[in-house]
């Protein structure tokens, strides 16, 4: 927990902000009263900007039980007539809210889109900080399946889709094969496929790309550490940093904490438990996540399959996203590439992922 704390606090610095050590009381500084009054004026803009102002629209944001604690939801859309749609956050712990009032916006338009700080989490981490041991695949999927289930009586649907990033779409093939009743389909990202295999695929997929761009300083480190597994963690460290650098995630990953601090009713308080969760979630399900195989995660599905992958994902590789699609047996099945994306396409592309969701989705829920 403290490591994400820390670098809140590294940002807030680099930025700027000169905050009082414990115990210290009196004004901020000229400096930090600047930026304080920029914040608000960032979170009116933004409260503004990403409303929801359609006569049939829906912007709801609450606590709801599930699983046997109170777990944080959002619920937005132009039409309540539209399919919803449920996104799962990756990480794991990672959620979405606190930045995704912006990034989904334009999706709106054609679905409600329900975002959920699952268990370990945002908002549900920070209002259950002692439910750290429920962290497990099995009961957050039983979690899943219980919102599905919430959303399609109190938004009165049938059924509704499910689209999972990372280790979302891991938590998504769960649920889909627990309850296929719940969804119209089920849409992967960032599909995590075969985790076993995934790191050295991607090792070898980083350093054919910087081999082949003639990226010296990446070959030389990616020689360094070797393929893996690895004995402590630089070596996973040295190829997240080239698959962000590659994908030109970057720039995405500080936006994303840019509209974090100054997403509308968030306090830096809820940014620290955004960070904290991710810390708790990743040493609680990363062990159980890692142990599963190709084989478990791919099979018979009830529903309709499709993964849409950033072209060169060097996280969760595209060669093993294609593999698994090509491998399962459902009613409808698809896989599709977006060109220039990597792990955050669905982020990053946002308007060409729309696209294919509309082409391809959209119909099996009208």
């Amino acid at each position: 927990m403290r490591r994400a704390t820390i670098g809140l606090w590294i940002l807030l610095l680099l930025v700027g902000v000169a905050a009082p050590c414990a115990g210290q009381s009196g004004p901020a500084s000229p400096d930090g009263q600047k930026l304080e009054a920029a914040w608000a004026a960032l979170r009116a803009r933004n409260a503004r900007d990403y409303a929801v102002a359609t006569p049939n629209g829906i912007d709801e944001a609450r606590f709801v039980e599930i699983g046997g604690i109170q777990q944080w939801i959002t619920i937005r859309g132009e039409d309540r007539n539209n399919p919803v749609l449920l996104f799962l956050h990756g990480g794991p712990g990672d959620a979405t809210n606190p930045w995704g009032y912006a990034v989904f916006r334009l999706w709106l338009k054609h679905f409600t889109v329900v975002q959920w700080d699952q268990r370990g989490a945002g908002r549900t981490f920070g209002k259950n900080p002692d439910a750290s041991p429920t962290i497990t695949l099995s009961r957050m999927t039983q979690d899943g399946v219980e919102l599905a289930d919430l959303l399609r009586k109190q938004l009165r649907k049938d059924k509704i889709i499910v689209v999972g990033h990372s280790f979302g779409s891991l938590l998504g093939v769960h649920m889909v094969k627990a309850r296929p009743d719940l969804f119209y389909a089920f849409v992967g990202t960032g599909q995590v496929a075969d985790p076993a295999t995934g790191y050295t695929v991607a090792y070898a997929a980083l350093l054919k790309k910087a081999d082949t761009i003639k990226n010296e300083r990446a070959s030389r480190e990616l020689r360094e550490v070797g393929p893996p597994p690895y004995s402590n963690g630089r070596g996973y460290a040295v190829q997240r940093k080239w698959s962000n650098l590659f994908e030109g995630a970057d720039a995405f990953i500080f936006s994303m904490v840019g509209f974090a601090l100054t997403a509308p009713g968030y306090t830096l308080r809820d940014v620290n438990d955004w960070f904290d969760g991710q810390g708790v979630s990743g040493d609680r399900l990363v062990p159980e996540t890692s142990a599963l195989t190709a084989k478990t995660l791919g099979g018979e599905f009830a529903v309709p399959v499709f993964v849409i992958q950033g072209a060169e994902d060097f996280t969760t590789p595209t060669s093993l996203a294609r593999s698994f699609v090509d491998s399962i047996r459902a009613p409808a099945k698809a896989f599709v590439s977006i060109d220039g994306g990597g792990h955050f396409a669905v982020f990053m592309k946002s308007s060409a992922f729309l696209d294919q969701l509309e082409a391809r989705v959209l119909p099996l829920a009208r």
